[in-house]
């Protein structure tokens, strides 16, 4: 068995007896710019953000990416704090029997992927893992009954949705890690076919004013080509095959071809998703989030269901057949104007255009249950506040930081709900991020 070459040209060459692939001077021993001192570190503990942990002979933790537990690895700090410090990885010393080669020849030097090192099934594991140990230490809860993370059905080639910097020469890439730093590609294995068989014809004069260039892909292959700009003045643009492309100017949206939006189909069910509007960018694992809800929550035709940060609908939509009033707030005008097409057909559903913290303290009703998915950020002190004066039975909460979660948590608790379970979902397979609901009740 051959595997990939690697980034300097030479090839990972098959262990003696084994299947697998050994891992090669790529990883063992590549050439990195050096940081400030040196150290050699075992490391031991998987932590959020796609590090390992280790101590220093001083006693403080460091955090070294791209290593595994039980590791001897040797680091150059570039980080020190009192209590801590951050290196990056100079060379594996003792490399774990668990390692693995990644797949991209761009692994470590972009910023895009984490765990590429590391095989899927221990991916998961350790998220699950991460996730218990951000509600024990952050959140302050004693043995969260966090359930098995749900591993994505595919862990390669899973996003419908890609975004991409450009470099001085209008080069597509991504951002190094913990850098602005463009770094140009010519490979990802993490979108869709459809879309990794577009973006390398894609020819985009770098101009001052573009900021970003995306690609999502809806039903039957359709691909949009979105360009996010810092001007509101339209691009000139011409394409010699048909893609629906759109231009997403400080005020004004541009369609520069086709049309705005694109459908994605969850569960049989067409959702119109517009260029400005968030969709989850793995489709089967929003599949498994949606189910995940139906199956968890008491959803009557009595229910009163108040959904915070509803986006375009896509767990309303299925909320809304099963119970007696649906209630929406969304911040964003693409989205909420997705949400009332997606939503069209039921009676017993509003939306209201608004912050949160705005709009949750002008609601005079009474609600039996309420489903929050924010931004990575959280629950803003105002908007939990305002959630726990409403008193729910069960609150909800789809995350996609563990860490703010961890923090949300314990102010849940303190206005009296206990967790019932949390459950990670794995919609990003490769990288550090975590997804999960978490299932409160009073």
């Amino acid at each position: 068995m051959k595997c990939r070459p690697t980034y300097d040209g030479n090839e990972h060459r098959q262990s003696p007896g084994e299947g697998n692939c050994v891992i090669s001077d790529f990883i063992l021993r590549r050439p990195m710019t050096r940081g400030g001192r040196e150290f050699d570190v075992v490391v031991d503990k998987m932590v959020y953000g796609g590090e390992v942990m280790g101590r220093l002979p001083d006693g403080r933790a460091v955090f070294v990416p791209y290593a595994l537990p039980g590791e001897s690895v040797r680091t150059a700090l570039v980080e020190e704090k009192r209590g801590f410090a951050r290196g990056k990885l100079l060379e594996v010393v003792t490399p774990s029997p668990q390692r693995i080669a990644p797949r991209c020849r761009h692994f470590t030097v972009c910023g895009g992927c984490h765990y590429q090192h590391i095989p899927y099934e221990i991916q998961v594991q350790a998220k699950t893992e991460i996730l218990k140990d951000q509600l024990m230490r952050i959140g302050k809860l004693e043995d969260p009954p966090v359930q098995p993370a749900i591993p994505s059905p595919s862990p390669w080639n899973y996003r419908n949705h890609i975004q991409f910097h450009l470099d001085g020469a209008g080069k597509l890439g991504f951002l190094a890690p913990r850098s602005n730093h463009v770094i140009p590609i010519e490979e990802c294995h993490l979108p869709e076919e459809p879309l990794n068989a577009l973006w390398p014809q894609l020819d985009i004069e770098p101009l001052p004013d573009l900021l970003r260039v995306g690609l999502r892909l809806g039903t039957d292959d359709e691909v949009m080509l979105v360009l996010e700009s810092s001007t509101d003045e339209a691009f000139d643009f011409s394409v010699d095959f048909p893609i629906a492309a759109v231009q997403l100017g400080p005020e004004k949206v541009h369609i520069l071809s086709d049309s705005f939006f694109l459908e994605r189909i969850v569960l049989d069910r067409a959702f119109r998703v517009s260029a400005e509007s968030f969709f989850q960018v793995n489709t089967p694992m929003a599949t498994a989030m949606v189910e995940h809800l139906l199956e968890h929550l008491p959803l009557t035709p009595e229910t009163t269901l108040l959904e915070v940060y509803c986006g375009v609908g896509l767990f309303g939509a299925f909320f809304a057949p099963k119970i007696g009033r649906l209630i929406g707030i969304e911040i964003s005008p693409s989205a909420v104007n997705d949400f009332t097409a997606n939503l069209d057909e039921f009676e017993n559903v509003e939306v209201y255009e608004a912050p949160a913290e705005e709009a949750l303290p002008k609601l005079e009703i009474e609600v039996d249950l309420v489903v929050v998915d924010p931004p990575r950020t959280g629950l803003a002190r105002p908007v939990l506040d305002a959630i726990l004066q409403l008193n729910p039975t069960v609150l909800a909460y789809v995350s996609c930081d563990p860490a703010t979660l961890a923090r949300d948590a314990e102010r849940i608790t303190k206005g009296g709900y206990s967790l019932k379970q949390v459950t990670p979902f794995d919609l990003f397979p490769q990288t550090y991020h975590i997804e999960s609901i978490s299932i409160w009740e009073r």
